[in-house]
């Protein structure tokens, strides 16, 4: 499809602004932009502007009928233009994100099951009415939950994915009539094209041991082949749980998490030359440059009364925290941290943090997943973070 030139109807868009509340403004000018898109929509269709005469004419304009559709902002009335032999359709309520579907179905399962927070039922009965059914909610997640299912199912064995990001989240839902906490299992990847992807996400109990493994186990029966490099916090379960399970893989402990943990131990006066002498440790590239200078560090320090611990953390943590400058330069910046997957989270904290408290375990499920599932389709859209690998 050609793209669209929108028209938009300023002096009605001036009148919501002046004459309504932030949220009404913002699903004013929503409303129309999505209505300016569907008329521009029905017009390619007919292959003629409004009042054009053409041979090339597909269809006659048959006015309209209104629709709703609702987002996380609210209930949207959209006016769909039609057509006289009802070929045209529009794809603008196909385009609607998963991750608001998944947002709005959220809320509602806190509302039919009386556990709202905060004023999510408010915002609810704005978005849905007064009323809301278990039928309705039952519904929507017969529509969205095997569209997420599917796609953390999907097969992994079509890409090799040399470097591995893992991290867990903790999130609050109610289980047996009490807000427990569950971890949130999340992993994703550099594929050997250059490009980020996210692998699957798992909602289990608290981090352990056994809990990583059994999300890795899952990870390689959907064909994960095993890793160069796997790239986390230093949580022992999860150390132990790649050293099992993906035999031949280095395992490269987040620098960004080992450097705060020294300098957290430090003392906290008069020591600014000593936290760049550290910081300097892990920006050479190669193994052997940074061996020298931890080297150096630990003799010029090896007095300080104050530095024994962080010296000591210094000799146990190093080589795991250097095993990214084992890879090519090129790949230093994105293999050294888990800020990439910190910044993931942070936007599924964004969602979460609405919610407050999940009303099961598989409304986090879901709401999580379709929001992964949005950002692994932005992911693929970028540019390769390097050639390929």
């Amino acid at each position: 499809m050609s793209q669209l030139q929108l028209n938009l109807n300023l002096d009605e868009l001036k009148d919501y602004v002046m004459n309504s509340d932030l949220l009404s403004i913002y699903k004013a000018m929503i409303v129309l932009v999505l209505n300016e898109y569907m008329e521009k929509e029905r017009d390619e269709h007919l292959n003629v502007s409004p009042y054009e005469r053409s041979d090339q004419r597909q269809d006659f304009r048959n006015g309209y009928y209104e629709r709703e559709l609702m987002t996380h902002i609210g209930s949207l009335q959209l006016k769909v233009p039609r057509t006289r032999n009802g070929e045209f359709s529009t794809d603008v309520f196909e385009k609607y994100k998963r991750c608001d579907q998944a947002f709005t179905l959220t809320m509602l399962e806190m509302v039919v099951q009386g556990v709202s927070t905060r004023n999510v039922d408010t915002v609810v009965r704005q978005m849905c009415g007064e009323t809301v059914s278990k039928s309705f909610v039952s519904t929507l997640t017969a529509k969205l939950d095997p569209v997420v299912q599917q796609w953390t199912n999907r097969p992994l064995n079509t890409e090799y994915y040399p470097y591995i990001f893992v991290d867990a989240m903790y999130i609050k839902v109610r289980e047996n009539r009490k807000v427990v906490s569950k971890a949130v299992y999340i992993a994703t990847a550099i594929h050997e094209k250059g490009k980020r992807d996210i692998l699957g996400m798992k909602v289990s109990h608290e981090e352990s041991y056994e809990a990583w493994k059994e999300f890795f186990q899952e990870l390689k029966g959907r064909g994960l082949q095993t890793p160069r490099l796997i790239i986390s916090d230093a949580h022992a379960g999860l150390k132990k749980a790649v050293q099992k399970e993906f035999i031949g893989t280095s395992w490269q402990r987040c620098t960004v998490h080992f450097k705060k943990n020294l300098i957290q131990g430090m003392p906290k006066k008069n020591i600014g030359e000593i936290k760049n002498e550290l910081k300097h440790i892990f920006d050479v590239d190669t193994p052997e440059k940074a061996r020298q200078l931890k080297e150096d560090f630990v003799k010029r320090y090896n007095d300080h009364p104050k530095l024994q611990t962080v010296i000591n953390k210094l000799e146990d943590g190093f080589d795991d925290a250097i095993q990214y400058m084992n890879e090519p330069l090129k790949v230093h910046v994105y293999i050294r941290s888990t800020n990439s997957l910190e910044r993931l989270n942070q936007e599924l904290r964004r969602r979460e943090r609405v919610i407050r408290i999940f009303p099961n375990s598989q409304s986090a499920y879901r709401l999580l997943g379709a929001v992964l599932m949005d950002y692994a389709e932005v992911y693929h859209k970028k540019r390769r973070l390097v050639d390929t690998l």
